[in-house]
């Protein structure tokens, strides 16, 4: 086994595909594929599942490759400290979420702290199985969603067949996204039959398309009038241009969204759990231990100058 065959199987597992992973190394497909075949006899498993549409990570391959990147990122740490010269290293760091401003914040602090020349870090935000996937796939190290009453067996199940943990990060009471100037948006709170003349605003949640998965609480309640949208910047668009409304965490981002959308309370407001999942046999890395500490001093300022 050796440090090369690891980061072979480390790009395959990132690209999802072998010939994809060969484009990215610059290596020829059979070399890589050979590589690869070698290091499962060697380690007398099977990492990979082949198929005409690329590879898939095995459930023991995806305990290998925890070990393998910690393995891969231990190494990468001695040569930088022992040769002296850093230039070569790249840091590789991916979280993925559902669509929350509080997260791209995060990263963005990160990004900012983080100040080397040299790096290739991802944010997906994307569906809620997407997220699950990810992070079982290793594309990305850390998944934020949320889970509640009505939601949380499933998704606790979800979690446990991928072999992930979730770890709360803080609660926060149901509210409706608004534009400033809705009708309702001066109000101290709403109820669901207020919002029910107005256009409800949802995420696509792709092929597994379950209620379970919704990004927003209530997705099994009646509406006579519901759009739905895959991504946040036209969602918000849409919550100003048609009077449109969603059901959220209530944590908004004047640096990211602007100053047109608020956040008015739910009643009665159920409780929304936002947390981060991880891979249970792999240790954070340095950089997620650091994206989590933005996330959370985020949060924590938002909520000591807000009354959510």
């Amino acid at each position: 086994m050796t440090l090369v065959q690891l980061r072979y199987a480390i790009e395959i597992a990132e690209a999802g595909s072998i010939s994809a992973a060969a484009a990215r190394l610059f290596v020829a497909q059979p070399s890589l594929s050979k590589a690869i075949s070698e290091l499962e006899h060697e380690m007398g498993i099977q990492i990979f599942e082949r198929s005409r549409r690329g590879v898939e990570v095995t459930e023991e391959g995806t305990r290998f490759l925890s070990y393998a990147r910690q393995v891969v990122e231990q190494a990468e740490l001695l040569e930088s400290h022992y040769l002296g010269d850093t230039s070569g290293v790249r840091r590789v760091f991916g979280v993925s979420a559902q669509h929350y401003a509080f997260v791209v914040n995060a990263f963005a602090e990160l990004v900012r702290e983080y100040g080397q020349d040299r790096y290739e870090f991802s944010l997906r935000e994307g569906t809620t199985f997407g997220t699950i996937e990810d992070v079982r796939l290793q594309r990305s190290e850390l998944g934020v969603l949320f889970r509640n009453s009505f939601n949380r067996e499933v998704i606790t199940n979800a979690l446990r067949d991928a072999d992930l943990r979730f770890c709360p990060l803080f609660e926060a009471k149901e509210h409706a996204f608004l534009a400033k100037g809705h009708p309702l948006a001066g109000r101290t709170s709403v109820r669901l039959e207020d919002l029910a003349p107005y256009p409800r605003l949802s995420y696509d949640q792709g092929m597994k398309n379950s209620f379970f998965f919704s990004e927003e609480p209530y997705p099994t309640e009646a509406v006579d009038k519901a759009i739905v949208v895959t991504d946040r910047a036209t969602l918000f668009n849409l919550l100003i241009g048609l009077d449109g409304y969603t059901i959220s965490s209530g944590i908004l981002s004047a640096d990211l969204n602007g100053t047109d959308i608020v956040a008015v309370p739910l009643e009665p407001a159920g409780t929304m759990e936002i947390g981060y999942i991880s891979q249970v046999h792999r240790p954070l890395s340095a950089l997620a231990k650091s994206y989590l500490d933005h996330l959370e001093s985020y949060v924590r300022r938002y909520f000591s100058n807000s009354d959510i």
